[in-house]
């Protein structure tokens, strides 16, 4: 990832969670200071929306920061594609490993039912 992307990455995640905190204020969601009991369909809607447009809010902040760490500790690792491939090695290993331990088993299992 290039340092401009990394910074604008970084940047959007600053005015994502400002936007966040004005979404997670229950004050300003249609409704507010009324009982659920007491609101119409309308309003119970509009108040439920609000609520998922905050939490699909949060989840793009989740991602961005994931995607931010990312960057920082393949930077920090060397940078590159070197540090993914690294991992990625390291998990086919893990897969090919578990892979055989299913073979293993499904062999014994054959076996016995001879």
């Amino acid at each position: 990832m290039r340092q401009d992307q990394y910074e604008r990455l970084q940047a959007l995640t600053e005015k994502l969670t400002d936007a966040l905190i004005q979404e997670m204020d229950p004050e300003t969601w249609p409704g507010a200071g009324i009982l659920p009991a007491s609101m119409d369909q309308q309003t119970r809607g509009d108040r439920y929306w609000c609520k998922k447009n905050a939490a699909a809010t949060l989840t793009l902040i989740m991602k961005n920061t994931s995607l931010i760490d990312v960057a920082r500790r393949q930077s920090a690792a060397g940078g590159g594609s070197a540090a993914v491939e690294e991992e990625e090695t390291s998990l086919d290993a893990e897969l090919r490993a578990a892979e055989k331990e299913a073979e293993r088993c499904l062999k014994k299992i054959q076996a016995a039912t001879r």
